[in-house]
């Protein structure tokens, strides 16, 4: 049985890092919100879920991922999941929690990253807190992006297996979130990362390998990847980025 994954239609947002993982592992999945099978009732299937009153394992929020009657929310908590199911995570328990507390930073990253076009409410439009915005945007770039960049930067390089992967000596599902943060940042903020190889080899080069997996690659010419858009987390509001590289 294939599993299904609940996320909103028409953007990446957190589900793609679940997504990748699937794809990474050629994992049988439902994107229930999508496509021609969801055949436009994926959506409220999808709310149904989230307004019932049955148990506590109901989700707040998507994404949110079923296997059979189990359901799962949380990016990180999804991946905790799959990890060893997928090959990509260890299966000794402790090292599990020690890659699980790599996701969780990077969740914490992307928090960040929606708070550069929505610092004051998500209730509220863009439109209506552009200046705030720029102001959160620009301490974002000048101070979180290398905090939470130098952080990864240094766990590559301290990799006792070395530094082509962020734990042990094989692809994780950690690899492949950090993939899609390099490759968000890119797009949100152009010229403010125009120099992120140089100052992030190790995470660069983490991205170029990770693009080039065959099941990765796939997947990025394919139609199942949306492209990044402006109703997204990583949105790109030129007024947002550096004004000069």
């Amino acid at each position: 049985m294939p599993y299904e994954l609940y996320y909103w239609d028409g953007i990446q947002g957190r589900g793609e890092f679940v997504r990748l993982a699937l794809e990474e592992a050629g994992a049988g999945y439902i994107d229930i919100c999508r496509g021609p099978a969801s055949k436009g009732e994926g959506t409220p299937a999808m709310m149904a879920i989230m307004g019932s009153r049955s148990d506590a394992s109901i989700p707040f929020a998507p994404p949110f991922l079923k296997d059979g009657d189990l359901i799962i929310s949380h990016v990180a908590n999804i991946l905790m999941y799959l990890g060893p199911i997928l090959g990509l995570a260890p299966r000794d328990e402790a090292q599990r929690h020690v890659l699980n507390g790599l996701q969780l930073t990077i969740t914490d990253l992307v928090a960040e990253v929606h708070d550069t076009h929505h610092p004051i409410a998500t209730s509220k439009y863009y439109e209506d807190q552009k200046e705030e915005a720029k102001a959160r945007s620009a301490e974002f770039i000048d101070n979180r992006i290398p905090k939470y960049l130098g952080y990864f930067e240094r766990v590559l390089q301290q990799n006792p297996r070395g530094p082509a992967h962020i734990f042990g000596s094989g692809l994780t599902y950690v690899d492949l979130s950090l993939f899609q943060v390099y490759e968000g940042l890119r797009y949100a903020f152009p010229r403010a990362t125009v120099h992120l190889a140089d100052c992030y080899p190790h995470l660069a080069a983490l991205h170029a390998a990770v693009m080039k997996r065959p099941n990765i690659a796939r997947y990025l010419q394919s139609d199942r990847r949306i492209a990044f858009n402006e109703d997204g987390i990583f949105r790109h509001y030129p007024e947002l980025d550096r004004s000069e590289a």
